[in-house]
């Protein structure tokens, strides 16, 4: 049975679609089958894995409000990941979502009759703490959640673990942490190096070893419609993100 794991913060630019692109591709690249969801309306996920947003007919949104079943709507890629894409219409999804049945299990039921066919399931989630993020969550086994190494990282964390607490009390009672991933991390600021030892002072091992540089090819690949791995396998965030990978397996 294939893990899900849902990519999780309601902060914007801490590194979520990053880190779902590139641990999504750094597992394919271990030899996994990799489903990509793509649950945020920017569709930068599915953009970064070279898909045309423009021209699809079928995304997540028709699963999470027409019930179409998944595998009518999985696009394959080119670098060994499937992708199941979002659109901008996923944004009216928030509403539409209030008043259909079991609408916090829509995903969830989608996922489950596919789950056997992956080896992992990873879920990009909009920023934000809204219908489409609880679908996320109800699906996923566990929640990997990048943290920016700015000012007020924490004070976003403790918010999010909140609503990962209520999650477990009320929706999901086997989600779990998966982890906690310092992103555009720079070992010379002293900012960097005091969130990493007060994220490691409160979560202790549940905070990974892995931390992601703040690096332009990351930055850059996106554009190009690849993910790191085929824009620059050597960079330093191809590393970090492939190091990264070793240490969720190493989790499995």
């Amino acid at each position: 049975m294939g893990k899900i794991i849902a990519v999780a913060n309601q902060k914007g630019g801490v590194g979520k679609t990053t880190t779902s692109i590139s641990l999504s591709a750094a597992l394919a690249e271990k030899k996994k089958s990799v489903l990509l969801v793509d649950c945020d309306p920017q569709g930068n996920a599915t953009s970064g894995f070279g898909i045309d947003k423009s021209a699809l007919e079928k995304s997540v949104y028709d699963i999470l409000i027409e019930d179409m079943p998944i595998d009518q709507v999985v696009m394959d890629t080119e670098y060994g990941v499937r992708v199941v894409p979002s659109v901008i219409d996923l944004a009216g999804a928030e509403v539409e979502l209030v008043d259909l049945p079991d609408k916090q299990y829509r995903l969830k039921k989608a996922l489950d009759a596919v789950r056997n066919y992956f080896d992992f399931i990873i879920i990009d989630c909009p920023p934000s703490l809204g219908h489409i993020t609880l679908n996320a969550l109800a699906a996923a086994d566990s929640v990997l959640l990048p943290l920016q190494c700015e000012f007020y990282a924490l004070e976003g964390l403790t918010q999010l673990m909140s609503t990962i607490q209520l999650v477990q009390e009320q929706l999901n009672e086997n989600l779990e942490v998966e982890g906690l991933l310092l992103t555009m991390y720079d070992g010379r600021t002293r900012l960097s190096i005091q969130v990493e030892e007060e994220v490691r002072s409160h979560f202790a091992d549940k905070v990974y070893e892995t931390k992601i540089p703040r690096n332009v090819r990351l930055s850059e690949a996106p554009s190009y419609g690849q993910p790191i791995f085929a824009y620059d396998p050597q960079s330093k965030g191809a590393l970090a993100y492939m190091s990264l990978a070793e240490e969720v397996l190493a989790h499995v």
